[in-house]
């Protein structure tokens, strides 16, 4: 049976724009990724002034509660940034977790993939979502902490919180966690958006690898030390926890005492009146 020249034409099935949605998610995530991976080494650096000696501690404690520009310490000024810093957090986590396995089945695929392909940059991705996972929780104390004590933060406050108040394997923990997250999620940044790529993707994948470790290295190295001189402070100043530190140029002076000042001694007894 021939068809009629009048029949309707058969309708196509529209094509549904796709969401740039996710591309924008990814993109957010990358940008809070690349803020906190850098904070995380400049607070490193401003952390590990305690090595310089306890004045220049107190000093970059200082600057960053305005003391420098206000002429007195404003301690909010430090809530406010770790506020921010805390908001930022939770926003790259709940981005983060987007790519997070969610039941047992998509959990046993990534290691039975990671165990097949046993591909590096791979493992590394498994490794960033473990270390992840714990900073959730590790980091959210420590910066609770700064948040709502910003007035603890100093040479002889954070000792007596690492070690009279027994923070010390938390931030232990804390350190490793903190860094190998970083170091790789900058890595991980750098290849996905081919920055440094060059002519040779492959090389330079390879150069920001060796890069990454030597980085990772170091800022465990900084860390350790640092840690443990703040616990040697800590253990010295106990007897005297909370106790606010003063640096030696804002100590007041003793004078001297002059020979007419000096208490005066009893005078030698002789032989004879002995």
């Amino acid at each position: 049976m021939n068809s009629s020249p009048h029949a309707a034409p058969v309708a196509r099935p529209m094509r549904r724009r796709k969401s740039r949605w996710p591309a924008r998610l990814d993109a957010l995530q990358s940008l809070s990724g690349l803020v906190l991976g850098l904070f995380m080494w400049g607070h490193m650096l401003f952390v590990s002034s305690i090595l310089l000696g306890k004045d220049a501690m107190w000093t970059v404690t200082k600057f960053f509660e305005g003391y420098f520009v206000f002429g007195r310490s404003l301690p909010a000024l430090v809530s406010v940034v770790v506020a921010s810093i805390f908001a930022i957090v939770v926003l790259h986590a709940l981005l983060a977790m987007r790519k997070f396995p969610i039941n047992h089945h998509q959990l046993h695929n990534i290691r039975e993939h990671i165990n097949q392909f046993r591909h590096g940059d791979t493992t590394l991705w498994w490794w960033q979502a473990v270390t992840g996972f714990a900073l959730f929780f590790l980091a959210s104390v420590h910066l609770y902490v700064m948040m709502t004590r910003p007035e603890t933060i100093g040479p002889y406050g954070s000792a007596d919180r690492i070690w009279t108040d027994r923070f010390w394997p938390l931030y232990l923990v804390l350190l490793f966690a903190v860094e190998l997250h970083g170091g790789i999620g900058l890595y991980r940044l750098a290849v996905k958006w081919g920055w440094f790529a060059g002519a040779d993707p492959n090389a330079a994948r390879r150069r920001l690898k060796t890069l990454k470790w030597a980085l990772t290295a170091f800022f465990l190295a900084l860390g350790l030390a640092t840690l443990a001189a703040y616990v040697k402070i800590g253990i010295a100043h106990a007897p005297r926890a909370g106790e606010v530190y003063t640096p030696v140029w804002a100590q007041p002076e003793v004078p001297a005492q002059t020979p007419a000042q000096a208490p005066a001694q009893a005078p030698a007894q002789s032989p004879i009146q002995k």
